[in-house]
C-alpha cells in the first residue's frame, strides 16, 4: 500500500535547523536514507520554507479566485514536504513516521490508487 508521509515543520524543528543545519540534515537524511535503503521510498519533495512565502488561492462562492499571501492554514505547523512510501499496511507507515528523529509532525495519508 502506498502512503504519503506529509511533513509539517514546527517551531522546534525550525529552531534546530537554525542552530545547526548540518547536524539536523544528518539526522533527517539518515531517517529517509534508511527508508530508501529498505526499498520502501517511492519519492518525495521538500518545500522551500525559509526564503519565499507561500500564497493561497481560494475560490469564492461566486466563482471568483481570491489570492492571499501565506499558507492555507496558519499556525505553528507549516507544510515542509512529503514522501511517498510503499509498505505492507497502515501500521508499517505509522511505525516509519514514529521513527523520525527530528521534531516535525508527520501526517500519514493513504494514496488513492485508481482502478
Amino acid at each position: 500500500m502506498k502512503f504519503a508521509l506529509v511533513i509539517f515543520e514546527t517551531h522546534e524543528s525550525r529552531r534546530r535547523i537554525q542552530a545547526d543545519r548540518a547536524a539536523y540534515r544528518k539526522e533527517y537524511e539518515g531517517w529517509i536514507g534508511g527508508i530508501a535503503a529498505s526499498g520502501k521510498l517511492v519519492g518525495g519533495e521538500a518545500l522551500e520554507t525559509e526564503h519565499t512565502a507561500p500564497a493561497t488561492v481560494r475560490t469564492a462562492a461566486d466563482g471568483t479566485p481570491m489570492v492571499t499571501d501565506g499558507p492555507a492554514h496558519a499556525g505553528e505547523e507549516t507544510l515542509g514536504g512529503w514522501f511517498i512510501i510503499d509498505v505492507a499496511d497502515r501500521q508499517e507507515a505509522l511505525e516509519l513516521a514514529k521513527s523520525l528523529p527530528t521534531p516535525e509532525t508527520v501526517e500519514i495519508r493513504p494514496i488513492l490508487e485508481s482502478a
